[in-house]
Formats: structure tokens, C-alpha cells, sequence
């Protein structure tokens, strides 16, 4: 009776392609905030390029300043954004709202607001005071969100603070993809993120643009 033999299977994390041929993962979406131009250039690092290669749209979290930003942004894929006093430089703009606005992707609600102060908690949400570590353990992260929307969202992209996080608290994924110029009040090459998005998906990483280089 001869040997038996053995046939060696090696496991490996899927990748977005794996999940999105299986229909997991449906959309990918490019997240930036806090640009700041043309104070700290003309236009964003073209690193952001490389980082949002394949996205299906982007979504802006305000500190834009002007229309240039989002024509840049615009050959890498369809934007969204949001712009405080929004009538100053983007009047007549579809692709921005003033102040705060829900969209809806892959079934998902989606607030997006540049600075973010969520009800319930005496410091902005950084990686340094997270949801679960000071949003009241008996109130309603969806309740208080939604005082803000004035809708339900399940998903909140925000910015200002230049720190990014990404926190995922009583089901609301919360990301603030940082700037991608001045990280940190910092002027060097800073982040983004990259959120997935599927029926009953939702996650959301944030890119190091020194990676790209």
C-alpha cells in the first residue's frame, strides 16, 4: 500500500478583488478632508492619485477653498463634498453642500460634515478620545447623529481636526481621513482613506500618502 499523499492548501486574506467578484464588497470610495489649497499648494499631492486608483467616488470633508481642488479630484472620480459658507466659492456647485449632507451609496446613509462635535461629548472625536471611551454608555449614537442629519446615517465622514480615525460604534462607522497636506497641523504628506462598501458591508481604512511616493 503506497503512501498516502497530501494535498498542501495555504490560506490567505481575501482582497478587494475577491470580494467584489463575490459580490461582497460593491463600491470602493476615495475619503479626503482638509486640503487646504492653494495655502499649501496648488493642488493636492498627486500621491492621492495612487492611493485613490479605482474608486468609484469621492467624498470631500470640507476645507476645500476653492473649485480647482474638486476639478483635480474630478478626473480621478465623481465627487461629493461639503464646504463651510459653501455660497463664497462654490456657488451654483452641485458637487458641494454648505455645512452638512446625507447621501446615499450601497444602501448605506452617509453624513458628511466638516466639523463634527457629536452631542453627548465634551472633546471633538479624535484617536485620543474615541466613542468608546467617552460617549455616554446609556445614550443613543444613532440619536444624537441624527440631530444632527436631521436623518438616520449609519456612516459619518467628517474632518477639521486633522487627525484621522476610523471607529466603528454602536453599528455608525465614524472616519475622519485626516489631511492629506497638513496632518496634524503639520505641513508634510499626510493621509486619506479608502472606505468598502457593500449590501451589508462597511469598513474603512486610512492610507499613509508616504506610501505612495
Amino acid at each position: 500500500m503506497g503512501a498516502q499523499k497530501y494535498l498542501r492548501v495555504e490560506y490567505r486574506e481575501p482582497t478587494y478583488d475577491d470580494l467584489e467578484l463575490i459580490g461582497v464588497i460593491t463600491m470602493r470610495v476615495g475619503l479626503i478632508s482638509d486640503t487646504h489649497n492653494p495655502s499649501v499648494g496648488d493642488e493636492p499631492p498627486p500621491e492621492v492619485v495612487a492611493a485613490f486608483q479605482g474608486v468609484d467616488v469621492i467624498i470631500h470633508a470640507g476645507d476645500i477653498y476653492q473649485p480647482d481642488c474638486l476639478d483635480w479630484l474630478e478626473k480621478i472620480a465623481p465627487v461629493y463634498a461639503v464646504e463651510l459658507g459653501a455660497e463664497a466659492h462654490f456657488k451654483e456647485d452641485d458637487r458641494v453642500v454648505d455645512m452638512a449632507r446625507v447621501i446615499e451609496l450601497e444602501g448605506h446613509r452617509i453624513g458628511i460634515i466638516h466639523d463634527l462635535l457629536v452631542p453627548g461629548m465634551a472633546q471633538e472625536l479624535t484617536e485620543f478620545t474615541p466613542l468608546s471611551k467617552h460617549f455616554p454608555e446609556d445614550s443613543s449614537l444613532s440619536t444624537a447623529l441624527e440631530n444632527i442629519f436631521d436623518a438616520p446615517v449609519d456612516i459619518v465622514i467628517f474632518g477639521h481636526t486633522h487627525y484621522p480615525v476610523v471607529e466603528e460604534y454602536q453599528g455608525i462607522l465614524m472616519v475622519n481621513p485626516g489631511s492629506p497636506s497638513l496632518p496634524k497641523q503639520i505641513r508634510r504628506l499626510g493621509q486619506v482613506a479608502i472606505m468598502e462598501l457593500g449590501a451589508d458591508q462597511k469598513s474603512a481604512e486610512i492610507l499613509n500618502l508616504s506610501n505612495f511616493s
